[in-house]
């Protein structure tokens, strides 16, 4: 009897990946799991760099203990608070997050730095094209890795500054570069040069794009982990809050059309409309944590903090944990993602 097999689509969303870190971290303890590809955005690129990388050197373990090193490094790195300090200073105690966000969205510091970075050209505020995450993913992950070795197949997208498509890298063409790319927000960084042309963000064209699943793989079972709640109860009124919430929007977009499109299928199959034979049918599955990710603000995607990082990692560890209790029976058997609820 084959073993049920998943393939991933990891969602992009700055430091909220952590979520997707803990999800990532109960999924790779189920041996009789197969992992069967990973197509990833942002930090869901850089979850399934490291992954892969890790995986090739040293199976599951290893694959998981890079996961870990790679967030506590993006932490350590950053212009978040130190996780040393907060140990040091909270002995033992952890802040509630909404504590946590109020200080990054008050703070004179870290207000200064999103103005500059919403009002500021990263060409002329950071000439020298410094890239922190640069030196930190190449703590985990080599071009070599990427393409050489055991582990899942992985799928990275980045948008084509000139054309705004899409553009997918896979095996032969997969690079740090790549992932960086796939990570690149306009506003933050000088857009990243391959081939001698210039790539922003993949959650532009498709936050993840799911598309490669479908024609790169055999694997029918299709899991979004899922960092961008369905619902924002709070109208947005500052011009901050409206912003935001227009981001979330557009990088929302092409997922939600690609989403129609696999259930549009779906339902022909089912109806016998299309052949079983000659059309693809994905059954869809979903982990997320929703009133977490409408609690936590856009100022924790911008400053990874250790304490923040960690309730994320838990979350998603608890909520993969639950998924499998739930519905791991139902790998290859039937779609358990309300479609309709979520992304119609």
């Amino acid at each position: 009897m084959s073993r049920p097999a998943l393939a991933l689509g990891l969602q992009g969303g700055g430091a909220h990946g952590a979520f997707t870190w803990g999800a990532l971290d109960r999924l790779l303890e189920e041996e009789d799991l197969e992992i069967s590809a990973l197509t990833g955005t942002s930090a869901g690129a850089m979850n399934a760099a490291v992954l892969r990388a890790g995986w090739g050197a040293g199976g599951r373990q290893e694959a998981r203990r890079r996961l870990g090193a790679f967030w506590r490094r993006v932490a350590e790195r950053s212009l978040a608070i130190p996780p040393a300090l907060w140990d040091a200073s909270c002995a033992g105690i952890k802040p509630p997050v909404e504590t946590i966000r109020g200080f990054y969205e008050t703070n004179p510091f870290y207000v200064g730095l999103g103005f500059l970075q919403n009002h500021v050209s990263p060409y002329r505020l950071n000439p020298l094209n410094l890239d922190p995450l640069r030196s930190v993913l190449l703590e985990f992950v080599t071009d070599e890795a990427l393409r050489t070795g055991e582990g899942p197949e992985v799928f990275v997208n980045a948008t084509h500054v000139k054309s705004a498509k899409g553009r997918i890298f896979r095996r032969e063409t997969l690079t740090v570069d790549a992932i960086l790319a796939s990570a690149c927000l306009p506003q933050m960084f000088q857009g990243v040069v391959i081939d001698g042309e210039t790539y922003w963000d993949g959650g532009y064209t498709g936050n993840p794009a799911l598309w490669p699943i479908t024609y790169g793989t055999q694997c029918s079972d299709l899991m979004l982990i899922r960092l961008e709640p369905d619902l924002r109860d709070h109208l947005p009124k500052s011009a901050g809050e409206i912003s935001d919430r227009v981001s979330e929007i557009s990088f929302g977009a092409a997922l939600r059309a690609e989403i129609r499109a696999i259930d549009f299928v779906a339902r022909l199959v089912d109806s016998g409309h299309l052949a079983s034979g000659r059309w693809r049918k994905l059954r869809l599955h979903e982990i997320s944590d929703d009133p977490l990710m409408r609690e936590l603000g856009p100022a924790t995607k911008l400053f990874p903090d250790w304490r923040v990082l960690e309730t994320l990692r838990d979350s998603g560890r608890r909520q993969a944990d639950s998924w499998l209790k739930t519905h791991k029976n139902r790998i290859g058997v039937e779609s358990t993602l309300d479609v309709r609820r979520v992304f119609l």
